[in-house]
């Protein structure tokens, strides 16, 4: 294990301040590792002046989306009438079947009986 002079900051919080650094200065993370200095205010004057190179000074860094696209449907009409076209084509009509020309009830129950037909 190494040991830590009073002027060295321990690496975990060496890395904390240069991230709040970079990110107060408008920078993302992997720019703000980038940083160099051993304070506070170096990693500020540093993270200040890598955004004005970068063209990034004062702006917000990008934040991160959830959910990924939202579909084909996002540009589609609205209305009812979208919304009936939509359910049509979705849903096509069921194919219709003959009808039982025997003239029997084709839902009723058979029985065994002693009678004949």
């Amino acid at each position: 294990m190494t040991e830590q002079t009073p002027e060295q900051p321990h690496p975990a919080v060496l890395e904390l301040a240069r991230l709040r650094a970079g990110l107060t200065a408008g920078l993302t993370v992997e720019q703000s590792a980038r940083l160099q200095g051993a304070t506070d205010e170096e990693l500020t004057a540093d993270a200040t002046a890598f955004a004005a190179e970068l063209g990034t000074a004062n702006s917000v860094a990008p934040v991160p989306r959830s959910g990924g696209s939202r579909g084909p449907d996002v540009a589609t009409p609205t209305g009812v009438a979208a919304g009936a076209a939509l359910y049509a084509d979705r849903h096509p009509q069921a194919v219709e079947r003959p009808a039982v020309t025997d003239g029997r009830n084709p839902f009723a129950t058979r029985t065994y009986s002693m009678e004949s037909r």
